[in-house]
């Protein structure tokens, strides 16, 4: 029997920022569930991010658009039992500049931007939490601008599959040399060297 979704967030909320019981209750409310079909959107470009979403099952890809070229260019991607939001977007109220679209059927559990900060003066906990994010997406950022700048685009691969092992069963690779900053060609050698070794 699989798990309770609610339970699986509240497992979650406790290991990641040290949430007691007594908090979570406090934003037990809040959370509504939502699926979002394949290839629907979480959140779309020049929208507001009104809410955080805890991914209880499926995948998400963050991108944006060349508004010359066209060409879709992949940020992040981001599984289950994470948390997924346009952070700059959500803390500042303002529109984001990408694309958060399913990959897969997905499940979300959300709350919104003002009950969160509702919580917050009423637990340290909750103010924990909003650090704690804030500080992930910040990590997740820097490193990969510091990819981008220091490693090879194998180095960036082999990377990826070691944070996704099963990335390359569930994303096309187009989707994953966009990732890499590479054209599909390029993946491919990467793949047939890795491969071959």
């Amino acid at each position: 029997m699989s798990a309770d979704p609610t339970e699986i967030l509240n497992q979650n909320l406790a290991q990641f920022a040290q949430l007691n019981d007594e908090d979570i209750r406090l934003a037990a409310r809040f959370w509504t569930h939502r699926t979002i079909p394949k290839n629907e959107f979480f959140n779309f470009r020049n929208s507001v991010c009104r809410h955080i979403g805890f991914i209880v099952k499926g995948l998400f890809r963050v991108y944006y658009v060349d508004t010359e070229t066209e060409i879709e260019h992949n940020i992040y991607f981001v599984a289950e039992n994470t948390f997924l939001v346009s952070l700059k977007s959500f803390l500042t109220q303002t529109a984001c500049p990408y694309n958060i679209e399913a990959l897969e059927d997905s499940e979300l559990i959300m709350i919104s931007h003002d009950h969160l900060q509702s919580l917050y003066p009423q637990s340290h906990a909750w103010e924990r939490f909003g650090r704690l994010l804030a500080e992930q997406y910040f990590v997740y950022s820097q490193s990969k601008s510091e990819a981008l700048l220091s490693q090879s685009a194998e180095e960036r691969y082999l990377s990826l599959l070691n944070n996704f092992p099963d990335l390359t069963n569930r994303v096309s690779l187009g989707h994953i040399a966009s990732y890499l900053g590479i054209k599909g060609p390029s993946l491919s050698r990467i793949r047939a060297q890795i491969a071959g070794r």
